[in-house]
C-alpha cells in the first residue's frame, strides 16, 4: 500500500524516532496573518525550541522577528543539544523576554506547556501548533484547567506536518491542526476562532 497519509491516519506508517514531523510554513502564514487580522501581534523575540530544519523559524524571520532556534537534535538549522525540558539558565531572573512557538513532539506536549509557562514573563505567549484532539482527555483537562488557552485557532483547511519534512512524499492528510496560544497570567475562558 501506497502511504500518501501522515502517520495518525496511516496505521501502518512507521513512527519517527525522535517524533520529527515538520509543520508546512503555509499553517503559520496563514495562523500569522489572521492573528494580526484580529488584533493581535507575536512578540518580535520569539524562541522556536523543537526548529528541526528551521521551517517555522523561516516564517518568523521574514516577518522581521528576532528568532531563537533551538532543538534538541540538530538538523541543519539553528542550535543543536538544547534540551527544552531540562533545567539551564536563560539569562539573569531565568525568563525568556518574549514569545515562545512551536510545534512540539507530540508525545511531550504537555511537558512543553508546562515548562514553556515556567520560562515566560507575565504576559507573553506560547503558541503551539497540535491536533484538534489535543483537547480531550482527563489529564489534559486538568492542565487546562491550571492554564487555560486564551485562543485555539482552528485552520478550517488541512495542514501537512510531515516525517522527516518529506512534503513531497506525504501529499495529504485527514488531520485537524490548530494554533493553541496560552498567556501567561490569563485566567478566563478560551474564545475559539477560524483560520
Amino acid at each position: 500500500m501506497k502511504s500518501s497519509l501522515m502517520l495518525g491516519v496511516n496505521p501502518l506508517a512507521e513512527r519517527q524516532t525522535d517524533d520529527f514531523y515538520a509543520t508546512d510554513p503555509m499553517a503559520l502564514e496563514l495562523f500569522y496573518k489572521k492573528f494580526n487580522k484580529d488584533g493581535n501581534k507575536i512578540a518580535v523575540k520569539v524562541w522556536e525550541p523543537s526548529c528541526g530544519m528551521g521551517h517555522l523559524s523561516k516564517v518568523l524571520e521574514n516577518y522581521r522577528h528576532d528568532v531563537m532556534s533551538t532543538d534538541l537534535i540538530y538538523r541543519g538549522y539553528g542550535q543543536g543539544g538544547i534540551d527544552f525540558l531540562a533545567d539551564f539558565v536563560i539569562d539573569r531572573d531565568n525568563l525568556f523576554n518574549g514569545d515562545i512557538l512551536t510545534n512540539p513532539p507530540f508525545k511531550l506536549a504537555e511537558a512543553f506547556i508546562e515548562k514553556g509557562m515556567s520560562r515566560l514573563k507575565e504576559g507573553n505567549r506560547l503558541f503551539f501548533f497540535l491536533k484538534i484532539q489535543f483537547l480531550e482527555g482527563q489529564k489534559r483537562k486538568e492542565l487546562f484547567k491550571k492554564y487555560p488557552p486564551k485562543f485555539v485557532y482552528c485552520h478550517s483547511s488541512r495542514q501537512l506536518c510531515c516525517k522527516d519534512a518529506e512534503f513531497e512524499k506525504y501529499t495529504a492528510t485527514t488531520q485537524f491542526y490548530a494554533w493553541y496560544v496560552w498567556e501567561k497570567g490569563f485566567i478566563g475562558d478560551t474564545v475559539i476562532r477560524w483560520i
